[in-house]
């Protein structure tokens, strides 16, 4: 379905399951199955995908019904959004549900069906206008062209707000119209986003800045890769030293297994610049030891096909064998602007 809009999308749903009741039957829905052995590393398009497996909701069984109805009613709230201009954080939505005696045991539940709605259409639930709560943001010499009801044709300059734009429906949907950037910087933490605009270091690099605030959300991730097509730029991504940040990274490169239902989120090419453990011990940054929940989370870094390549599994030999982790701010024990005077310009170059 997903070569049509959302809105008709949502339609035919619609009427498939009122054309059952009208002629007597339980209408049925089918949808890809999201069960971990249905999901396939995909080498040629470096990410995760579902394989051909699929699963009925079967309004005529007991165990399907509730389900059913819930997915139902989470297709009729997407459209009410897309036809009254609106959006929804996916709590917003959580709680929305009761007006309308709908029940979920908790966010989890809801959340699970906004992903079935997501398989069932082939379209993901930002196009919907569902977003999560967090959101990351943008800043550089770049112009867009919005195209949400009601701003259609103007055009915003992502250097205007010395804070960056929050990156949401109007950003994620707009089309790219000119840049004199020469890369896409992307930050993990808020701290450093701010740094990198108050050194001006995003005019010296001449690049488009990027707040991921930790793993970055799906909308995010889309904006980086339009403007990665449309402008060829080159990705590079700066995050915490340990491995929670080295899988942020990893994320942005060739995506997760929970979107596995999900294609055209991921920048095969993107390069992870550090913090890396060389980087820890080269500029001897403060650290603190590694957790067991760090420790652990390295053994199955090892062992996920994504870490397969040698570069990546002596990064994670080393955080191993130096059993310590730094934060991007640890340069700051060289002075205030050491990671953009120093570090940064010798690691992009």
């Amino acid at each position: 379905m997903s070569e049509h809009g959302p809105v008709d999308t949502l339609k035919a749903i619609g009427k498939r399951i009122t054309e059952a009741i009208g002629e007597g039957r339980f209408p049925v829905v089918d949808l890809p199955n999201r069960a971990t052995d249905n999901i396939e590393f995909d080498s040629k398009l470096n990410q995760f995908v579902l394989g051909s497996s699929r699963v009925k909701r079967d309004s005529s069984n007991l165990k399907h019904i509730r389900s059913f109805a819930q997915l139902t009613w989470v297709a009729y709230f997407a459209k009410q959004l897309l036809e009254s201009d609106r959006t929804s954080s996916l709590r917003d939505l959580y709680y929305s549900s009761e007006a309308f005696g709908v029940r979920f045991n908790d966010q989890a539940e809801s959340d699970r069906i906004i992903t079935d709605l997501e398989c069932l259409t082939g379209q993901p639930r930002e196009a919907f206008g569902i977003f999560p709560e967090e959101r990351s943001s943008i800043f550089g010499s770049v112009k867009l062209n919005y195209t949400v009801p009601g701003y259609e044709g103007r055009e915003v300059d992502l250097t205007l707000s010395p804070d960056g734009f929050p990156i949401g429906r109007a950003l994620m949907t707009a089309e790219p119209v000119e840049t004199d950037a020469e890369m896409i910087l992307a930050v993990e933490s808020g701290g450093m986003f701010s740094r990198l605009i108050e050194t001006k270091a995003w005019k010296r690099y001449q690049a488009i800045l990027v707040q991921l605030g930790g793993q970055p959300p799906r909308s995010t991730r889309a904006l980086m890769r339009r403007l990665h097509e449309a402008f060829g730029l080159p990705v590079f991504l700066f995050t915490d030293g340990d491995p929670w940040g080295m899988h942020i990274a990893q994320v942005v490169k060739s995506g997760s297994a929970n979107a596995a239902h999900i294609l055209g989120l991921t920048i095969p090419s993107a390069n992870w610049i550090g913090v890396t453990p060389e980087d820890i011990r080269e500029y001897s940054l403060p650290s603190e030891p590694m957790a067991s929940a760090d420790l652990k989370r390295l053994d199955e870094l090892a062992r996920d096909i994504r870490y397969e390549g040698p570069d990546w599994q002596n990064h994670i030999a080393e955080f191993r064998s130096l059993s310590r982790k730094a934060e991007q701010q640890a340069f700051s024990r060289y002075g205030m602007d050491f990671v953009v005077d120093t570090y940064l310009p010798d690691k992009l170059e």
